[in-house]
């Protein structure tokens, strides 16, 4: 493992703790936010490593001294602008090759773009369905930048399906032909092969191999033990190495970690050395380290691996609900 790892944990109703012993040990470090906020999305910075983002039910809060100190951003997504239930973030792109541009995913449905590293926000031109019976409201559960195509941005909704930009935000297109659902979790998109991409969904997993025109369910009932597919990520130094997690159901009372060496096409059950106490729901990597690589069932239980999947240790510390995980090596 590299010398200097801080792992981060979002929870639900705990605020953000954080890590310096890969995981082991955990402290919370949520000052300046409301300290029992649901931290659905974490967001390192990919060139200042003490600067990340916290999406919460309480806004969106940055810090920049390792989670020492939060600051609540003003934007039009602050909970009551708009929506008297309050507006939560689930998801959040800092862009990768331009990192002063950061997306972000609300529920009820919305996107929202900065340009300027979070000082403002605008929201974007997307036409989401926002009211979704029976869960009441939509939710943007996913953003990904395309890395073939820098103006390209992607967009998973539960439950709405896959959104595409081809314009960095400022026009969407839906694109859900041939999926198996349009309760999108995730999605995952590989290096040098333009087009491909990967959605996860609450009953399979969907291949498109025409950058979302079209998709291909996978049948991964007959091959999972689980046909509930959650959070997907991606070995920094090898896309094609790409981690699944899946379970019985939200949160689930069992859960599953899939990997493939194959960019998806085909899936080995990791050996967990304690089976999860729910769905593997999230995960966190940092090219710093790329065989340094964690994951978390939502109820709480959280894995590690540091050689890039082969084998996982369960970590000491267990929360009562994680939603969203980070992870800064320098």
């Amino acid at each position: 493992m590299a010398s200097n790892t801080v792992v981060y944990a979002g929870t639900t109703g705990q605020g953000v703790w954080r890590s310096l012993d890969n995981g082991e040990t955990f402290q919370r470090r949520s000052v300046g936010m409301f300290m029992e906020a649901e931290v659905r999305a974490l967001a390192v910075h990919p060139t200042e490593p003490a600067t990340l983002f916290a999406g919460t039910d309480a806004g969106i809060f940055r810090t920049v001294d390792g989670g020492e100190r939060w600051t609540r951003l003003t934007a039009p997504f602050d909970p009551g602008n708009g929506w008297p239930v309050g507006v939560a973030i689930w998801s959040i792109l800092i862009h990768p090759r331009t990192p002063e541009t950061i997306f972000v995913g609300t529920c009820p449905s919305g996107l929202y773009r900065s340009r300027d590293g979070g000082d403002s926000w605008e929201k974007l031109n997307a036409a989401l369905t926002v009211e979704c019976p029976p869960i009441q409201f939509s939710r943007v559960t996913c953003l990904r930048a395309d890395p073939n195509d820098d103006e390209t941005i992607w967009a998973g909704v539960e439950i709405d399906g896959v959104w595409r930009s081809r314009d960095r935000g400022d026009s969407w297109t839906r694109l859900s032909q041939g999926l198996s659902s349009a309760d999108i979790h995730d999605l995952a998109l590989f290096p040098g092969q333009p087009g491909v991409v990967l959605a996860s969904t609450n009953n399979d997993l969907n291949f498109s191999r025409d950058a979302g025109e079209s998709w291909q369910p996978q049948a991964v009932n007959g091959q999972f033990p689980f046909a509930y597919c959650r959070g997907m990520i991606a070995k920094s130094d090898d896309p094609n190495t790409l981690l699944l997690g899946n379970g019985n159901g939200p949160p689930g009372t069992a859960g599953a970690l899939q990997v493939s060496h194959d960019g998806g096409r085909t899936w080995t059950q990791a050996q967990l050395p304690v089976p999860p106490n729910s769905t593997i729901w999230t995960f966190a990597t940092n090219a710093g380290d790329p065989n340094l690589m964690f994951c978390a069932s939502i109820n709480g239980y959280v894995y590690r691996s540091a050689d890039g999947a082969a084998t996982w240790t369960k970590c000491a510390h267990e929360f009562g609900e994680v939603r969203s995980l980070a992870l800064v090596v320098s």
